[in-house]
């Protein structure tokens, strides 16, 4: 069975992110989207929010698994039996850091390789990071999230306005 992992901070997933899962989907028997914990980032959402998100919005994609996890990605990777990473790329800065990455994981296990899979051109602006601040300022995120994912999004932020005070 081929088995790969695509890892992300999914904070919170996009469409971009759900059409690379989709993709890769199509080319190995199991998907495993591994969700982490980013210690360099402030998520809005917990990495269990997250899980149960992208759960939710990769519902019908049958040979997709959702699991959160924390450490090396290699480890996960090997705990999970998969022997490729996925990563989307959606322009040339975002090349250089997983080209980095890339060699470092070969380094540590020759036996995993990545590919990387373009953006589709609709989504080559889109990241998390400009969704979360989209939002903040009250713009219109739908044409960004999954329709669930951006009622969550909404849903969230009100409620850490509330808790602000």
């Amino acid at each position: 069975m081929k088995i790969a992992v695509y890892p992300g901070s999914f904070d919170p997933v996009t469409l971009g992110h759900i059409d690379i899962i989709k993709r890769t989907a199509t080319m190995f028997d199991k998907v495993i989207i591994g969700v982490l914990n980013n210690r360099a980032k402030s998520p809005l959402f917990t990495a269990e929010e997250r899980v149960e998100l992208l759960k939710e919005v990769t519902g019908d994609i049958p040979n997709a698994e959702v699991q959160a996890f924390k450490g090396l990605l290699i480890d996960f990777v090997r705990q999970n039996h998969a022997n490729v990473i996925v990563r989307g790329l959606r322009a040339i800065t975002d090349f250089e850091y997983e080209l980095q990455m890339a060699q470092t994981n070969r380094v540590i296990a020759p036996e995993i390789d990545t590919i990387f899979l373009t953006t589709n051109l609709k989504y080559s602006y889109l990241s998390s990071s400009i969704v979360k601040e989209i939002a903040e300022y009250d713009g219109d995120i739908s044409a960004f999230l999954h329709p669930a994912a951006a009622a969550r999004v909404r849903a969230k932020l009100e409620e850490k306005t509330k808790a602000q005070g």
